[in-house]
C-alpha cells in the first residue's frame, strides 16, 4: 500500500508525466488530469489525501475552485504551483487556505518533501484569510530569492510572529513590513511606523511610549505613543539598530511583560501590537561591540528575512521598470517605455541605492525627457557624475529622510567652525527650521514638480510629502517657460 494517494491537476502533459513519476518512486499513489472539472469530481467522490494543482487549467481557475473544495474537505491539503510566480499568487494562494505554494520551475525533491510534511502533520481545518486581491501591491520580482520572500510572507501573515527584517538601504524593508500587516490578521488595526534614526535619542523613549504632562521640561500635554497608536495593530520598528540602549531595555520589557509605563508615568499599560523590525546594520557586530542588546536581538529576531539587494536580482528589474512607469504615469508623467539597450545597461548598473535608486531613476527618466522612447544614451548620461545638480543625494550616504540629511549637513556646518553642537533642544528646533526653506526651495526650482524635488534634495517622495503637510508648505505648480 502507498503512503498516500495523490491528485494532480495540470493542463501541460509533461508536467503530469514527470509528477507522477516522481511521487511514484517515493511510493505515492499518483492520479493525474489536466482540467479542474476531473479533479472536482475525484474529490467528491473522497479520493485523494493530497492535491497538487496548477492555478491556470483550461476550464477553471485552481483560486475559484478551492473554496469549494475547502468547503467540502477542509482537511485535504493543497499544494498550489503557478508559472505566475507574484507575491499576489503567494498570497492568494494563502488566503484559499492552500497548504504549501510553489513557483515553477521548482525542485522536485522539494516537492516531495512538502508532500511528506503535510500527510505527516495532524489534519486541522486551515483557515482562509479574508483580505481583498491587490494587484498594486508594491513586491515586484520572479527571480528565486523573491520567490522564496514571497512563500514565506504567506505564511508569516497567517501569524502574529515578530519579525525582523534585514536588507541594505532602499530593498523596500517598509513595503513588505506593510504587506505583512495588510494581509495579515491585524490588517483592521492600525500600521505605525516610526524610524529610529530619525529621531532625536533622547526623544525616542517617549515617541514609542508617550509621555505625561509634566514629565520634563517642555512636556506641556500628555504625548501618546507609537505603541499606544498601534493598538491592536502593527508597530514597524524601522532601523532598530540605532535604538539607544535605554530605549532598548524599556522594548526587552514590554516584549517581555506585554506592557510598559509611560515617561513619566506609573500606571503600566498593556499592550497588544505586532512588531516587525528592520535594519541594515549587522546586529550581530553590535552586539559584540556592546550596541545592541543580546536578550532583545533573539527577542526580536524569531522569524528573519532578508531582502537581497537589487545586484543580486537583477532579473527582476524589466518588472520593476515597468512597474514605476505605470506608477509615474498615474501621476500625470507622460507615457514611457524603455529601449532593450537601456534594459540592458540598467543590469550593468551596481545599484548602491538599490530599487528606491532604481525607482527614482525612472521617475527622473519620465519627468525631464519628451521621447516616448528611454534610450540607452539617456540611462547613461544619468549615470554620469556630472549628469545631475547638487543635492542631498551626492552626499556619500544618501539616506531616505529629509531630517537625517539636514542634520548630517548642520553637524558638518557647526564641526566646520571647531564648535560643537547645540544643546539638544535648540538643535531640533533649528533643524525644523531648516527644513522648511529648503523644502520650499526645492519645489521652488522644480516648479512645483513634488518628484523632482524629492530627487533633488535625495529622499524618498513619500517622505517629502509627509513633510510638505506637516510643515504646512503650500504647493504651487507653474508651468515650463
Amino acid at each position: 500500500m502507498g503512503k498516500g494517494n495523490i491528485l494532480i491537476a495540470d493542463d501541460d502533459a509533461a508536467i503530469r508525466t514527470v509528477l507522477n513519476q516522481a511521487l511514484a518512486r517515493a511510493g505515492y499513489a499518483p492520479r493525474a488530469t489536466g482540467n479542474a472539472a476531473t479533479l472536482w469530481r475525484w474529490v467528491s467522490q473522497g479520493d485523494g489525501d493530497l492535491i497538487i494543482t496548477d492555478v491556470v487549467m483550461p476550464d477553471e481557475s485552481a483560486f475559484d475552485l478551492i473554496p469549494r473544495i475547502k468547503k467540502l474537505r477542509p482537511d485535504l491539503p493543497i499544494v498550489v504551483m503557478s508559472a505566475q510566480n507574484t507575491f499576489m499568487t503567494a498570497v492568494t494562494a494563502a488566503e484559499r487556505g492552500a497548504y504549501e505554494y510553489l513557483p515553477k520551475p521548482f525542485d522536485l525533491n522539494e516537492l516531495v518533501s512538502v508532500v511528506s510534511r503535510a500527510l505527516a502533520e495532524p489534519r486541522k481545518k486551515v483557515q482562509p484569510l479574508t483580505a481583498e486581491s491587490s494587484d498594486g501591491m508594491p513586491l515586484i520580482g520572479r527571480c528565486p530569492a523573491m520567490q522564496d520572500i514571497y512563500r514565506v510572507l504567506a505564511r508569516l501573515t497567517q501569524t502574529d510572529l515578530t519579525v525582523m527584517i534585514t536588507g541594505e538601504s532602499g530593498t523596500g524593508k517598509e513595503l513588505v513590513s506593510r504587506a505583512l500587516h495588510e494581509y495579515g490578521k491585524r490588517r483592521n488595526g492600525p500600521f505605525v511606523a516610526i524610524n529610529m534614526a530619525a529621531i532625536p535619542r533622547e526623544l525616542i523613549e517617549s515617541e514609542l511610549f508617550g509621555h505625561e504632562k509634566g514629565a520634563f521640561t517642555g512636556a506641556q500635554t500628555r504625548h501618546v505613543g507609537r505603541f499606544e497608536q498601534a493598538e491592536g495593530g502593527t508597530l514597524f520598528l524601522d532601523e532598530i539598530g540605532d535604538m539607544p540602549m535605554e530605549a532598548q531595555t524599556r522594548l526587552l520589557r514590554v516584549l517581555q511583560e506585554g506592557e510598559y509605563t509611560t515617561v513619566g508615568g506609573r500606571t503600566p499599560i498593556r499592550t497588544n501590537v505586532r512588531i516587525i523590525a528592520a535594519t541594515n546594520r549587522d546586529l550581530q557586530q553590535q552586539i559584540d561591540q556592546g550596541l545592541f542588546r543580546e536578550d532583545l536581538y533573539y527577542r526580536l529576531n524569531v522569524v528573519p528575512l532578508r531582502l537581497p539587494p537589487l545586484r543580486e536580482r537583477l532579473e527582476d528589474i524589466p518588472d520593476l521598470v515597468r512597474h514605476f512607469l505605470a506608477i509615474a504615469e498615474k501621476e500625470g508623467l507622460p507615457p514611457k517605455s524603455f529601449e532593450a539597450g537601456a534594459i540592458e545597461r540598467l543590469k550593468r548598473h551596481t545599484w548602491p541605492g538599490n530599487v528606491r535608486e532604481l525607482e527614482n531613476l525612472v521617475r527622473r527618466l519620465s519627468a525631464i525627457y519628451t521621447q516616448d522612447i528611454v534610450t540607452v544614451d539617456m540611462v547613461e548620461s544619468e549615470f554620469a557624475p556630472t549628469s545631475r545638480p547638487a543635492s542631498f543625494s551626492d552626499a556619500p550616504e544618501a539616506t531616505a529622510d529629509l531630517s537625517e540629511a539636514v542634520e548630517r549637513y548642520l553637524s558638518d556646518y557647526f564641526m566646520s567652525f571647531g564648535q560643537d553642537l547645540p544643546p539638544a533642544g535648540l538643535y531640533t528646533r533649528i533643524l525644523r527650521k531648516v527644513e522648511s526653506p529648503l523644502i520650499t526651495a526645492a519645489l521652488a526650482a522644480t516648479r512645483g514638480n513634488q518628484i523632482r524635488a524629492a530627487d533633488l534634495l535625495g529622499v524618498n517622495r513619500n517622505t517629502l510629502r509627509k513633510k510638505i503637510r506637516d510643515l504646512g508648505i503650500k504647493v504651487i505648480r507653474t508651468p515650463a517657460a
